[in-house]
């Protein structure tokens, strides 16, 4: 419990924020601090082959101590925190045998963890928590996935007597603006299969995540003198409102669940010459996904129709997309993670992810990589908190797994 719990509060301590309108690998080169770290230690544990490359990718392995044929067993987790709030200054609490009362986080500032709010609180009682001061995110997403594989395999290392096959780790950057992926090499990398440790609350296991696309909406206006603008001005930001207002409202994702899909606004900037919208398009089902898709293009068509052609341009770009489709035909790897859990004395979780993860885009590039939990909440702002004793049973369905694995799989 103290390695797991040191090593992620000295973690979360490193701002690693990454940087969506930065067009450098990593985004942000503060990632490299963190990365530089995590090498020294990897190094000092006893991993073999640690490597970090330029572009803040960080890797490293444990070699075999089996005469079985055993399959090379990836684990991942990504080193930056979400653009969402600030991960400078970070100052984690440790809520020692939480009872179930109001957090206070800020009082200055008034900013309180209150299970009124959050009632999943209720669960952690008796519990030890980590949260934050309340002025930034705490770096569970996915600080904590870091310290607990490194937690793992130290155990792993330090007790040769535990049989096990080929390990591999990734530490990667960039994950929270979609880019973790996007220079990870997965021949070199090796493993046949692996998990990023990358998931919420204990017991979450997953395989089904977001298909993903983002929409951005350019609105093109006309703007003259408001003195003489009768029938001349065109106000970008009403189109761009009127483009909002005709979006299904019942389609956000404050009414969504479960497998229910949304569109997700996340920023507008204008003027009234030009204006700029996007919109997240999330969904599991791959036709519902391109449904949506056609929806915005409609709604644009809908705008043109009514304010003149070329007034609203509509680019799509897809993200990532849903890793069941290569992860089913795998299922061993599912059940090998669900067994784990059971034999740690966890419950499986077993649901979509609304999101993704870096193993959905490793899935479709031929490494089969279902998400499994960290013991965190409310990931990406103030409100973030984790309990210890969820860290300390991710780091023992981490051992299970690479005890437990089948010669043939």
């Amino acid at each position: 419990m103290e390695k797991a719990v040191e090593r992620f509060i000295k973690y979360a301590m490193i701002d690693t924020q990454s940087d969506e309108g930065s067009e450098n690998c990593p985004s942000t080169s503060k990632q490299l601090d963190l990365a530089n770290l995590l090498k020294r230690e990897l190094t000092e544990i006893g991993f073999m082959d640690v490597k970090l490359d330029d572009n803040g990718y960080l890797t490293a392995g444990i070699s075999s101590n089996s005469q079985k044929e055993l399959p090379v067993t990836g684990f991942l987790a990504h080193m930056d925190t979400s653009p969402d709030m600030s991960g400078k200054n970070v100052n984690p609490q440790i809520i020692e045998e939480y009872d179930g009362s109001d957090i206070i986080l800020d009082k200055k500032n008034r900013i309180i963890l209150s299970p009124k709010e959050f009632p999943e609180l209720k669960r952690y009682i008796g519990e030890d928590l980590i949260t934050t001061d309340g002025t930034t995110l705490l770096g569970a997403d996915d600080k904590a996935g870091i310290a607990e594989i490194l937690t793992a395999l130290e155990y792993i290392i330090n007790h040769p007597d535990i049989e096990h096959g080929p390990i591999k780790v990734a530490f990667t950057p960039d994950e929270e603006i979609g880019r973790g992926a996007d220079r990870f090499d997965v021949e070199s990398f090796g493993a046949d299969f692996a998990y990023t440790i990358d998931g919420g609350q204990l017991g979450e296991l997953e395989f089904e995540n977001f298909n993903a696309a983002l929409a951005t909406i350019n609105i093109h206006g006309r703007n003259v003198h408001p003195g003489t603008a009768k029938n001349q001005m065109i106000n970008s930001i009403l189109i761009a409102n009127d483009f909002i207002n005709s979006m299904p409202a019942a389609q956000r994702p404050e009414h969504t669940e479960g497998y229910e899909g949304f569109f997700h606004l996340v920023d507008i900037t204008g003027s009234v010459e030009d204006s700029e919208i996007r919109y997240l398009i999330r969904d599991h089902d791959s036709e519902l996904f391109e449904s949506k898709k056609r929806v915005i293009d409609s709604v644009a068509g809908f705008m043109n129709k009514k304010y003149g052609d070329g007034r609203v341009e509509v680019m799509i770009k897809d993200q990532y997309f849903n890793m069941r489709e290569k992860v089913e035909p795998h299922y061993h790897i599912i059940k090998l993670a669900e067994e784990a859990m059971i034999k740690a004395g966890v419950k499986p979780i077993i649901k979509p992810i609304r999101g993704g993860t870096d193993g959905a885009r490793l899935s479709f590039m031929g490494l089969p990589c279902p998400n499994i939990f960290t013991g965190g909440h409310n990931f990406h702002g103030k409100y973030e908190y984790i309990s210890i004793q969820s860290m300390v049973k991710a780091v023992e369905t981490i051992k299970n797994i690479i005890t437990s694995i089948p010669e043939k799989y």
